[in-house]
């Protein structure tokens, strides 16, 4: 580690709130790819539905008649692990039971207390019906999923879309930014028309128009973001690479003869990175929060697929019915790691400060 290098570390790891934030980030990256192993509900997109116990509120508790679902084909672990289960159990909230002579007798949950038709399983021709008493941390939705598990899948989009399309942006930013920087002339004022018309036209309205164009999905999201956030990487890049490409060290390499892919990449973008890294940060954040705004739109993630977006659109007119935790909690989330992201940009802004 080079000592420019072990000065900014140094540096970030003193801003307390930097090294919370960069804690609570890879928290919750961990906790979203390994969403389904701590759900409780591990079905596909945590998508379990129980309609008698809709809008519940946190820490509701119920017996849960739990029916094993025979599988077609085999899922194979990993499968399992990343995608959740494609045949999960049933599920069925019940009042109360009896059990008597190898028959499981039931009545279904009602919200209002009145005990339904009741039901009668054999349990010789289903051993494996069990019942278990189930807990929902976070409450359950409209719908009678669990929040929590809700919650959880949804942090994989909200999460990754920044990953994605800060990735694409870098790779557009960079590569298109350092050529206008470097080569100059009409190479630059092309590049910088393409910018300009990119910038006039509103992130929002382009990302959606990029959607519309691309159909709605999930990688078609994470792209539409991704083609809308390289125009400030650009700009960044092109303004670094202009100043430095006149350094003596620059000069040198002309003379030794390198060729200017090897001077870009290897002598002008490792030393213009700090400006490059601060904005990604901030990229993270602005990406979080368009795709949680195309979801609330409706042309994001798609149902059933699980987005924080998706959730507060669902939910938002629960907050005047009396059950505002329902949008509040996918709001907090967004707020808590768009926060996380900033205060981890401030604090690489601080770090890689040569003048501090």
């Amino acid at each position: 580690m080079s000592g420019l290098t072990a000065s900014a570390f140094k540096k970030f790891k003193q801003n307390y709130f930097g090294i919370a934030s960069l804690c609570f980030v890879i928290f919750v990256g961990f906790m979203a790819i390994f969403a389904y192993v701590f759900a409780p509900d591990d079905s596909q997109y945590a998508n379990q539905m129980h309609l008698s116990i809709h809008s519940m509120p946190p820490g509701f508790e119920v017996s849960m008649l739990i029916q094993p679902n025979a599988s077609p084909n085999p899922q194979s672990l990993i499968d399992k692990l990343f995608f959740g289960d494609k045949y999960p159990v049933r599920e069925v909230p019940i009042l109360s039971y009896q059990i008597q002579q190898q028959k499981l007798s039931y009545h279904p949950y009602n919200s209002k207390g009145l005990e339904g038709l009741e039901k009668v399983i054999d349990l010789k021709a289903s051993p494996k019906v069990h019942i278990e008493n189930k807990k929902f941390y976070l409450g359950t939705d409209k719908f009678g999923r669990d929040l929590l598990s809700r919650i959880l899948v949804g942090a994989r989009i909200s999460f990754f879309i920044g990953f994605i399309a800060v990735s694409i942006s870098l790779l557009l930013g960079l590569l298109l930014g350092s050529l206008a920087g470097y080569y100059g002339g009409r190479i630059d004022a092309m590049i910088m028309w393409l910018i300009n018309v990119t910038w006039s036209i509103p992130t929002l309205l382009l990302v959606i128009a990029i959607t519309l164009a691309l159909g709605k999905g999930f990688w078609q999201v994470f792209i539409a973001v991704g083609l809308t956030m390289w125009v400030e990487v650009a700009r960044v890049v092109r303004g670094e690479v202009m100043s430095v490409k006149e350094q003596q060290y620059i000069t040198a390499a002309r003379a030794l003869g390198f060729s200017d892919f090897r001077i870009i990449f290897k002598h002008i973008l490792p030393n213009i990175m700090a400006p490059v890294i601060v904005i990604s940060a901030a990229n993270f954040a602005a990406a979080i929060l368009i795709e949680s705004g195309l979801s609330f739109l409706g042309i994001g993630a798609q149902p059933p697929m699980s987005s924080w977006g998706a959730m507060i659109k669902a939910h938002y007119n629960a907050i005047i019915l009396g059950k505002p935790f329902l949008a509040l909690i996918p709001g907090f989330c967004i707020m808590a790691l768009v926060m996380a992201f900033m205060l981890i940009g401030n604090a690489l802004r601080d770090a890689l400060d040569v003048k501090t």
